[in-house]
Order: C-alpha cells, then structure tokens, then sequence
C-alpha cells in the first residue's frame, strides 16, 4: 500500500479528478478497480457513489456534469466535468449506451475502466490463461470506446501514465465530450511524477480567415433579416453548451426580438423572460406555436441542432432561416464554415445595432388568421390550470397542473422567486408533456432530448441532487412506466445517500405509449379496447410500492398512487410545505393514466397518417 506521500497512478488520477472540482466518482466497483478507490479515499476529498448498475452510474454522472457546468461561472469550463469508474468487460460494456448519450449531447466525461494487469495479459498470449471478465481480443474495450469519446487511451506503462491522463483529460475539456482511460491494474501503485500544473481548456484561435468568414455570414444573415423584417430567435443547445446564455440575452434584448428554444435548451434562460415565446419542437410543438413559429418572416436558430424530436419532420433550413451552429453558419442556401457561435451572437448584434424587431409573434399570427390566443403572454397563461372540469387525470391536464404548482405553489405564491426544483424528464410522452412547463430560472430543466435512453431520467436525478446542493434543488423526474422499468433500482442510491427526488412515474395501463405512436398512430384514433401491438404492451407494476421495496425504517421513501386530480392537489399541498415530513425523504408518485391518452403536441402525428373516422 501506497503511503499519502508517495506518488502513484492511482493517486496522480483522483488527484486530477480533485483538482477539477469533482467530489463524487460514480460507478460500479470491482477487483481492478478497488484499489484505485481506497487510493482515491485516502488521499482525496474525491468520495465513491457506488449505484446498482453501471448504466445508473453513466445517468447519474451525465447529470452531475450537466447541472455543474450549468452552475459554475462561464469562464471556469473545467468546472463542468464528471466522472464514472467501473471494472473491464462487463462493466465497460454496461457503461457504454450511457458514454455514448454523452458524446452525442456533448457532455464531458471521464470514463474510467479498471483493467486486467499486463502480467494477466502476458500469460493469455503466452498460455491463453483468460482471467475474469477478458476477451480473448485485447483492444475489444478500447476499440468500442474510441467510436463514443474524443481521446480513448490505455495506460500500461506508469512512466507515460501521467501525460495520458493530462491529454485525456485535456481533450474532455476542450472538446466538452467524453473521454476514455484504460487503466492495467498493476498501475495503480505504481510510482509516477507528481502533477504539475492545473488543466486547462484549450480555445480554438480566432484566425483572420476566421474573422473574413464571420464578417459574411454576418452580412448576409442582415441581409436575410432585413429582407423577411419579422424575425423570431430559436434558441438552441450550443449556447447552454457553450455557457452563452448572457450573449442570448443581450442580442434579444438589443434587437428586442422573441425567441423560442428548443427542447435541449428549454431554461438557457428565465422562461418568464417577457420575450420568451415557449418551446418550438418541429412538428412535435404545441400546435399554437408551430403556426406562430412558421408564421414569422426569418427564424434564427443560435446554437440549435436539428434533430428528429426537435423537428418531427420539418426542415430547419430554407430560404428564410438563418442556423448557426456545430461550426458554421446557414444562411438560406449558402452556408460559411468555420464559424464560431461564440463570435457570431455579438457580432451580428453589433451589426443590428439601432434596429429593433419589437414583434408579439402570437399577435401577428392571429391577425394572420391562425386558430391561437391573441398575445404570447394569453398563450403562456394556457398552459398552467390549478382547477380541471374531468377527475381522472390526462397527460396535458396533469403538466398543466404541474405548471400552475412550480410557477406558484412551489415558490411560495411568487412567481420571480427561486424554484427549490430541477425538472429532469425521460424520452416519450414524459418529455412532450414537461417541454412545456415554464421555467421560472436558468438551467432548471434538463433531459437527454438526442439520444433518448430511456431511464436516462432516474439515474441522472441521483448526480443532479448531489451537484445542486449547494444552494439545495431538489429533482423533479418525470418518467414513463417503460422507462422507469429500466432502472428503477437507482431509486437504491437516492435513498442510500439520503437524496430527496420526487418521481413521477406516468403509468398509462403498462404501455410504450410513445412507440406504438411513432409506429402505428391510428391506435389513438378509433380507441379500440385492444389492438396494440403486442410489442408494446408492459408488465404492470404497483410502482408506489417500491418505496417499501428501497426504503427502510431508518431511511425512508414514500410512495404514493395518483388517479385523480383531488389527489395529485393533496401531495402537491405537501410537497409545498416545506416543513412537512414527507419532505425529508425520496416521493415515489404513480401517476394513473389512460392507455388511449396522449400529449397534444402528437396530435400531428393522426392528422398526418390517419384516415377521418367515419361519421356518425
């Protein structure tokens, strides 16, 4: 054992992690990987969460990164990072769904993998002795690794361990994405240079053919501008990405234009900002916002990605839309390269300077003759209801009930104050029904809106409890049943370290709601007793039971079954006291819905593939 004067790779590594502000490692232990975790114990502030499978502890560290970048200042980007440990094969393997989420909605991570020794390695090739959890290919976990991360690296030599780490961890950094380190187990205590220095981000130079290319895609988006005259923002993942939440406020507050965001930007600022218009999803939005969106001369998306559930089949790019993201710019149809947000929102606020776009989108939509409210702000009113006139609960209706809580109850009867939630929402009907709640502050919201993993929501609550404790936030899950089944034995870890979520698990009569509507939509339509497709349909489960399941009398969980609105009021009335008891433990909510119910936002998706039912 290695004492806490000597340098070793174990500890060079949790000292690194130390260093970027990290308090919690996640993961799942085994034989390689504990030593390094007494080393990391011992000598660092660094502590373990161990979670029930390494799929969780994936969620709970992209969660932990995700609201720890949201929180730290924008000049302190190594402050945005988390990392995950587990032991070779088995547990890299179960990892890698959750690396990859994190590489497609650039999330940094460090995934650490505890692997065999080189002597373990030299006795296979010799004798072809496999120890636990080998494959007889010796760069399987590393060659899988390399598709989902920015820099992939196998540490064997103790010499070259310090500079690959620092590489590794570098390129996380400045790339914002994941990155992989295969350690050998003989490593761990091996000596190694101390560390030198502090790790740091690296900008890309701004060159001046940087500068020639910005300067026309500049002109030519006021060009655009100028020539449709009613522009409307869409605000996208970049600028949370980027920590350019202040240069979004700046550019609509000079150019006084409203904006929209996308689903993976919902809350990049205060959604009670006077100039905020809702979530625009394609297809997928509220219909009242679809029409006004489309209704605008110019759309601009900032930092926005197109994706399948942000647009639902509609195109972001066209003769009057202006799209600056992943590196370049889109005017129309000429498209300017190399591009960087960061110095596109000033600079095209600069060159509107004096002009101003002070347009009520909503109000210029209905005097077109669209079917919605007259002003933005009657449309924001819409979608929060204390009262409902049908008892079993709805979709739309329970999200509306649950607007009115976080905008009112929750803060105590105002609106402006601090929200003591983060909603944290899983792919399907759970994210098309929260994508409309209204945010009343930055970073208040969070979902894998790309990926889509389902479960993502659960184990993610677990590193968004632990990140935001300071001030104290409490996550809000919304997850469907199908999800939920996924992982719900990460509610273990919650309670086990004394985290306090509420998650609502949206049962509509054990069903994959949102599948049997991507794949046959007219289901919803005639409303059969039967007719799922058998695919679909999930074993049910008494879900508020678990809490018996995961809680104890020490440390406890309550679990509750919602089917009408009385008694969703009656939880809601004690989640808003703060000195209530239940408080002081996890809320496991079963919410009971119709397996014929859906979101609104799908409505299209009938429209567009369905034959009219036959009159009456």
């Amino acid at each position: 054992m290695s004492s806490n004067t000597e340098w070793t790779v174990g500890r060079y590594l949790a000292t690194r992690l130390e260093q970027l502000g990290i308090r919690y490692l996640f993961g799942v232990p085994g034989d390689l990987l504990g030593p390094f975790l007494t080393i990391m114990q011992e000598t660092t502030s660094v502590r373990w969460v161990g979670t029930p499978t390494e799929m969780g502890a994936g969620y709970a560290a992209d969660g932990y990164a995700r609201v720890r970048l949201a929180d730290a200042a924008p000049d302190q980007p190594e402050q945005g990072v988390a990392a995950v440990a587990v032991t070779y094969g088995v547990g890299a393997f179960s990892l890698l769904n959750t690396i990859g989420g994190a590489y497609v909605e650039d999330v940094p991570l460090i995934a650490i993998n505890g692997a065999p020794s080189y002597e373990q390695w030299l006795n296979f090739q010799a004798v072809g002795l496999l120890t636990s959890h080998m494959s007889p290919r010796r760069e399987a976990n590393l060659e899988v690794y390399r598709q989902v991360t920015v820099d992939a690296q196998v540490l064997s030599n103790p010499g070259l361990a310090p500079s690959q780490i620092d590489s590794a961890i570098t390129a996380c950094l400045t790339e914002r994405k994941p990155v992989y380190l295969e350690i050998m187990d003989d490593l761990w205590h091996a000596p190694c240079e101390p560390p030198q220095g502090q790790l740091r981000a690296h900008e890309r130079p701004f060159t001046k053919r940087n500068q020639d290319i910005l300067t026309k895609a500049v002109a030519a988006a006021v060009e655009l501008i100028t020539k449709f005259k009613t522009p409307i923002v869409w605000a996208g993942e970049e600028l949370m990405h980027q920590r350019l939440e202040d240069e979004l406020l700046e550019f609509v507050e000079a150019t006084k234009m409203q904006f929209c965001t996308t689903v993976g930007a919902k809350s990049v600022v205060s959604e009670r900002h006077p100039l905020f218009a809702g979530v625009y999803n394609g297809k997928a939005s509220l219909p009242e916002i679809r029409d006004t969106f489309k209704n605008a001369g110019c759309r601009i998306g900032l930092g926005t990605w197109s994706t399948s559930k942000n647009l639902n089949g509609e195109q972001s790019i066209g003769d009057d839309w202006i799209v600056a993201a992943r590196g370049g710019v889109s005017v129309g149809a000429m498209y300017f390269p190399d591009v960087q947000l960061r110095f596109f929102v000033p600079a095209l606020k600069t060159a509107l300077a004096g002009r101003t776009f002070p347009d009520d989108h909503f109000a210029l939509a209905h005097k077109a003759g669209l079917d919605v409210p007259a002003t933005t702000a009657e449309f924001l009113r819409s979608l929060s209801a204390k009262h409902h006139k049908k008892t079993e609960l709805t979709y739309d209706g329970f999200f509306e009930r649950m607007n009115y809580f976080l905008e009112n109850e929750a803060t105590g009867g105002d609106p402006e104050a601090p929200s003591p939630f983060t909603v944290v929402s899983d792919a399907g009907f759970a994210l098309l029904g929260s994508m409309n709640l209204r945010m009343n502050e930055r970073a208040g919201f969070l979902a894998q809106n790309s990926w889509l993993s389902i479960g993502y929501s659960v184990g993610a609550a677990t590193g968004v409890a632990l990140g935001r404790q300071q001030p104290l936030k409490r996550p809000m899950v919304f997850v469907g049943d199908g999800s939920f089944q996924e992982i719900c034995q990460e509610l273990s870890t919650q309670v086990r370290n004394h985290l306090r979520p509420v998650v609502f698990v949206l049962d509509n009569e054990g069903f994959y709601g949102i599948e049997q509507m991507l794949v046959s939509p007219c289901y919803y339509q005639g409303k059969p007793s039967d007719g799922a497709d058998f695919y679909n349909v999930l074993h049910p489960w008494h879900y508020e039971k678990l809490a018996q399941v995961f809680g104890s009398e020490k440390d406890q969980m309550h679990g509750f079954k919602l089917s009408t609105y009385a008694e969703l009021d009656a939880l809601l009335t004690d989640l808003a006291d703060p000195t209530n008891q239940l408080n002081h433990a996890p809320i496991l909510a079963r919410v009971r819905l119709s397996r014929h119910d859906y979101p609104r936002a799908l409505q299209y998706k009938i429209d567009d593939n369905c034959p009219p039912p036959p009159s009456s």
